[in-house]
């Protein structure tokens, strides 16, 4: 489109009978080269009187003058280790036939653009784009009436520039190319594109991350009826596309990437878009039938669509035959991400001219079409994600030719490759990822002939093997491999080497021997293997360049060597669940990058050492299952970015560090069940905002419950979760799992730890109430405080809680009826209030229903109704049932009245006789009685004397 510029540019000093530049403009160019800094020498060539021959000076073969200067940098610079900088002096107002000025892809440090470049008025061509130029985009600018190409685009990441409104765009009246990317233009979003539209000749506009948040709805009188492309993407417009776009009949390219658009496919008239070539709508929310959009293009005569991308939105429908086979022209279709459903086309292969084909969706399936096959010129087929089933032969993949990358899973594990061991493949593949489909028992033999591999990813693929001797061979030029999830046995052999990989999976196979390692890996993954032996005393030395070490779930023995704590680069260590034992070192003061560490599940014991808490980005700390133990009165008190702390099944003992609450202000989960902490629930954890896991289960814990746990924030909100499945990357940078116990068993949560929800005090000596403010945690999943002293009724709001799922009550001395309000709680499916004293009915309605086992309500005598035996009586019962008990009472009473006399009687005829009866017929019996009556009485009276005599000498000493 902008051929001209260049071609002016190179024929300007391309022959020798060009005149010598004019004196004045040589030394404007050597006074502007003293303000440059220019640290690798791009501009050692500007010696000498000829300046039309240094280097990026451009001269007219006519008279001489200085056109063009085009000191673009060969490659992007963030820093200034090799790339101009400093300031752009104002001697280049000397050049005043100067039309083309290029200084992009340098790095000025953030500088202004000058004010003065607004007044090199032949300037046509203008670039700076990344050149790390920052401030105001002066408005001079606008003085350039001959300016047809303008880019000021730049890095958002490095220094910004901006504008207080774009009215100066108005005196560009030749502007064919505008390219503000990243140009903070939030000043301007009110009237962005009515300043723009004042550009007629406009055929290229970019706009790209320029925090546009306005896009109206419709435009009277739009004028670019010349525009071609434009690229609106990665703003926060929030909004529907408006219709006026879609009337701009001369597009050709048309980007809203990661815009924030809110429409259904039905609500635009694609058609008036025929002339159209790319359409990028990715990661919008663009909802609707893919038939409805792609049957907007079948109106067109020749559509000209060549590239549909449409990931990460919420488009439905099935792939047609008859819409879908319209688009011949059609090289990209990528729909990842959507909600696409059923098989895929027979007619696929008509589509010939396809180079990407992604339809890693959520719901296709069916089987793989031979007509895949036909498609000679796709390079790249992502299926990923499906429910594919069937069989996938050589057929489907014998006449893609060109293929590079390969990408299949399937959530219903259903595919089966049928691939003969000697089939030579006609591809040469970069990138092959199977997941969750059947390829082995043995290694594919067919990719031993694609010499071309860099990544292998073959999960959970039913591999049952060892490994075999071509991938030893391919090993030297691989960078991604990923093995995990197989039957691979043996020991790796010796031929296995990496020099260039970034990542090494070979986690849950039955790997044996001693552990291997490879000094240039970056993410070492081999977990859950047979590996023995102890981890070396020199790892740092043996692989420097570790930034994710995971080790755990083997049979490795030992101690924690203190070579880990030396290595520099590693962002996450896993060595937990093997035989590791010993103290916990002291040296982890190098890791300045480490984020995760997790060691449990070992035989370690002794204290958490204090240089832990060193570590400026160590934020996920797992010590569980160990033999650990100690007061926390200090050991994290410095772990103030801590986000998840797990110190559970331990022998921690003392109280609970108040400062985990005043400190730890990022903590999400804390989990330090099964210790001997001691002392009351510390009332400052409720100030952790971010909160939602709260497990201090089975320690010796008293007092009441603080009632402003009722308060945690994050138990009173939900959060935004997107349920994409991560990528590979995403997959091992976020590696981390926690155990949680819900529902009486162990679980084990991955990426789906931020939703669970729980509070778990059960198995201490908390005495009191059930604070009603517990009631107020509308997002609460699982509350467990069973096995306590607590007392009083179950709070009448219960019934609030309707995200529980898990209400557990049991083993206390709560007493009152169950709240109706339970009934509510839709989703509560386990519940326990066993071993109480609740009275009265069970509720009958709703979610009680389900609940059919009497032993949730065992040790509550008082209780009534279905599940259990004991009936509850009702009214008009009662009025029979009293009736009858009244009488029965009175019988009872005459009964038990007169066998009470009868007693009474027996009783004193016995007694007399008994005593009276053997005086009289002992005589001595009859003396000895008499005596001991007489010296009783004589005992009596000295005691009462006594005490007489002593109450008056005290009243007698008061009184004196």
């Amino acid at each position: 489109m902008f051929v001209s510029f260049e071609a002016s540019r190179f024929s300007s000093n391309s022959s020798n009978s060009n005149p010598s530049c004019i004196e004045i403009e040589r030394k404007a160019l050597l006074e502007f080269k003293k303000g440059l800094t220019d640290p690798s020498g791009l501009l050692s060539s500007w010696v000498g009187n000829d300046c039309c021959t240094w280097m990026g000076v451009g001269c007219s073969n006519q008279t001489g003058n200085v056109v063009s200067l085009d000191l673009r940098n060969r490659f992007e610079c963030i820093y200034n280790s090799s790339c101009l900088g400093g300031e752009v002096s104002s001697s280049l107002l000397d050049l005043k036939y100067l039309n083309y000025l290029d200084l992009s892809l340098n790095y000025f440090q953030g500088i202004a653009i000058p004010n003065f470049i607004g007044s090199l008025e032949k300037l046509s061509y203008f670039n700076l784009s990344y050149a790390s130029f920052g401030g105001m985009i002066p408005p001079h600018l606008g003085n350039l009436s001959n300016l047809r190409y303008l880019d000021l685009s730049t890095n958002s990441y490095v220094t910004r520039s901006w504008v207080s409104d774009l009215n100066w765009l108005v005196g560009l009246s030749s502007l064919k190319y505008l390219n503000l990317g990243n140009v903070n233009l939030t000043l301007a979003s009110t009237n962005w594109l009515q300043a723009l539209n004042m550009l007629p000749s406009l055929s290229e506009l970019r706009l790209r991350g320029c925090e546009l948040h306005y896009l109206p709805y419709s435009v009277p009188n739009i004028n670019f009826t010349s525009l071609s492309v434009l690229d609106l993407s990665e703003n926060n417009f929030n909004s529907s596309i408006p219709q006026c776009l879609f009337n701009i009949s001369s597009l050709v390219d048309l980007y809203l990437f990661s815009s924030y658009m809110k429409t259904s496919v039905s609500d635009i008239q694609w058609g008036n878009l025929c002339n159209l070539r790319t359409l990028d709508l990715n990661l919008n929310q663009i909802s609707g039938d893919i038939s409805e959009l792609i049957r907007g293009f079948v109106g067109c005569s020749n559509s000209s669509l060549e590239e549909l991308l449409l990931d990460n939105n919420q488009v439905r429908g099935s792939l047609l035959d008859y819409s879908l086979t319209h688009l011949q022209n059609l090289r990209y279709l990528r729909l990842y991400g959507n909600l696409i459903s059923g098989p895929i086309p027979a007619s696929i292969g008509r589509l010939s001219k396809l180079e990407i084909l992604d339809l890693s969706s959520k719901q296709m399936n069916g089987s793989i079409p031979d007509g895949v096959g036909k498609l000679a010129n796709l390079k790249e087929l992502p299926l990923k994600n499906n429910y594919w089933e069937g069989v996938i032969s050589q057929n489907q993949l014998q006449g893609l030719t060109k293929l590079q990358r390969f990408s299949i899973s399937s959530l219903n594990k259903s595919p089966i490759f049928n691939i003969s061991h000697a089939w030579v493949p006609p591809f040469s593949l970069i990138e092959i990822t199977v997941w969750n489909c059947r390829l082995g028992p043995r290694f594919p033999a067919w990719l031993s002939n694609q010499k071309q591999l860099h990544e292998i990813t073959l999960t959970d693929v039913a591999i049952s093997d060892t490994i075999p001797y071509w991938l030893c061979e391919l090993s030297p030029h691989i960078f991604w491999l990923d093995l995990s999830g197989n039957w691979i046995h043996g020991k790796l052999p010796n031929s296995l080497v990496f020099p260039s990989a970034i990542l090494v999976d070979l986690s849950f196979n039955c790997l044996e021997g001693s552990l291997p390692f490879w000094p240039n890996v970056s993410f070492l993954v081999l977990a859950n293997n047979l590996f023995s032996g102890s981890i070396p005393m020199n790892i740092n030395q043996m692989m420097p360049s570790l930034e994710i070490l995971d080790l755990s779930g083997n049979i490795l023995n030992g101690s924690i060597p203190l070579s880990i704590g030396k290595m520099k680069h590693l962002q996450t260590l896993y060595l937990s669940n093997n035989h590791l034992s010993g103290r916990i070192h002291d040296q982890w003061g190098d890791l300045q990058r480490i984020e995760v560490i997790d060691l449990s599940k070992n035989n370690l014991h002794g204290e958490i050492p204090d240089s832990i808490c060193s570590l400026p980005f160590l934020y996920w700390l797992k010590l569980s299952s160990n033999n650990l133990s100690g007061e926390l009165s200090f050991a994290l008190q410095n772990c103030k970015g801590m986000r998840m702390l797990d110190l559970g099944e331990n022998r921690f003992y003392g109280n609970i560090p108040k400062y985990i609450g005043q400190s730890f202000l990022s903590l999400s989960e804390l989990r330090i069940r099964d210790n001997m902490f001691s002392g009351n629930i510390p009332e400052q954890l409720c100030s952790l905002a971010h909160l939602h896991i709260l497990d201090l289960a089975l320690n010796n814990l008293s007092g009441s419950i603080p009632s402003c746990l009722g308060k945690l924030d994050a138990l009173n909100s939900l959060i935004s979760y997107s349920q994409h499945i991560p990528s590979v990357a995403d997959a091992y940078l976020q590696r981390k799992k926690m155990e949680v116990v819900m529902k009486g068993r162990q679980l084990i949560y991955t990426f789906t730890l931020e939703l669970v929800n729980i509070i778990d005090l059960s198995g201490n000596n908390l005495q009191g109430d059930i604070p009603e403010l517990i009631t107020n945690l509308s997002t609460l999943g699982t509350l467990n405080l069973s096995h306590n002293l607590l007392t009083g009724k179950i709070p009448e709001k219960i019934g609030s809680l309707q995200l529980l799922e898990t209400l557990d009550l049991s083993c206390n001395h709560l007493s009152g009826p169950i709240p109706p309000t339970m009934s509510s709680m839709t989703l509560l499916n386990n519940l326990n209030l066993s071993f109480n004293n609740l009275s009265g009915p069970i509720p009958s309605g709703n979610q009680f229903q389900t609940f059919i086992d009497p032993s949730i309500y065992k040790g509550n005598p008082e209780l009534c109704g279905p599940p259990l035996s004991t009936k509850c009586l009702m009214p008009n019962d009662r009025d029979v049932d009293g009736n009858q008990h009244a009488k029965a009472l009175k019988d009872e009473d005459k009964n038990e009245n007169l066998g009470f006399y009868l007693g009474m009687a027996l009783g004193f005829v016995v007694g007399f006789w008994a005593v009276c009866g053997s005086l009289v017929l002992k005589k001595s019996w009859r003396y000895a009685y008499f005596r001991c009556v007489d010296e009783m009485k004589d005992w009596v009276f000295v005691a009462m004397m006594a005490n007489l005599n002593r109450l008056r000498r005290m009243m007698g000493a008061q009184h004196n």
